[in-house]
């Protein structure tokens, strides 16, 4: 029997934002933060939203192979798909991004059951970029959505008009957390920044992905 904590990370299966622009992962953002979680000795199970292999979003996938991210990316070839056994049995909850989860994370039932599970458990939560998207309709058993009154960040409506990807989205993230009553935080664009909020860890954008993993450590060993 392990005595390590258990991670479950979960990615999208969406690949398609427009006819011609492809979507999916962003490797970054999930290669890093499994590393990270397996360097601390941490036990990671990857599942997805339907199961399956996970594409990835053409504009993440570096020029040359990364040989660090190799046992990752291996994780993401046969993925069992996401179930409400998955609330039971982990130490935290994270959900890399990619313009993906935009469209399959808020909708997901079971998503948001797992979510509701771990927060009603105070359990970790943290989630990078385009991941907080999971948290959108997320809400504790009473209704009170997850946000509520929390601080968080997440790829903000600034990055996400830059990359003019804006118009295609079926909402824009920030200003949803917003709404949701979250307080939105946020550091320059394109630069490193996250944030802890008690179980609640977020990061804004690819760079922030090492930094999200390792709060996410934090929270664990460190609960507040």
């Amino acid at each position: 029997m392990s005595n390590n904590k258990r991670i479950l990370m979960v990615v999208t299966n969406h690949t398609r934002i427009t006819d011609d622009h492809k979507t999916g992962l962003w490797l970054e953002e999930f290669a890093v933060p499994y590393n990270v979680f397996r360097s601390k000795g941490y036990d990671v199970k990857v599942v997805s939203i339907s199961g399956g292999e996970v594409a990835l979003d053409p504009n993440s996938i570096p020029d040359e192979a990364n040989a660090e991210w190799r046992e990752a990316e291996a994780e993401l070839k046969h993925t069992a798909a996401l179930s409400k056994e998955d609330a039971n049995g982990f130490d935290a909850i994270f959900l890399p991004g990619g313009h993906g989860t935009m469209f399959d994370f808020p909708d997901s039932e079971t998503l948001q059951y797992v979510l509701q599970q771990f927060a009603e458990q105070g359990k970790v939560i943290g989630a990078v970029c385009h991941g907080p998207a999971g948290l959108v309709n997320a809400t504790y058993k009473d209704g009170t959505p997850l946000v509520k009154e929390k601080k968080i960040t997440s790829f903000t409506d600034e990055e996400e008009r830059e990359m003019q990807l804006d118009q295609h989205m079926p909402f824009l993230l920030e200003s949803k957390l917003r709404e949701k009553g979250g307080i939105f935080v946020s550091g320059e664009k394109w630069t490193d920044f996250s944030i802890r909020d008690g179980d609640l860890v977020t990061g804004q954008n690819p760079m922030s992905s090492r930094s999200t993993a390792e709060k996410v450590i934090e929270a664990i060993e460190n609960p507040q």
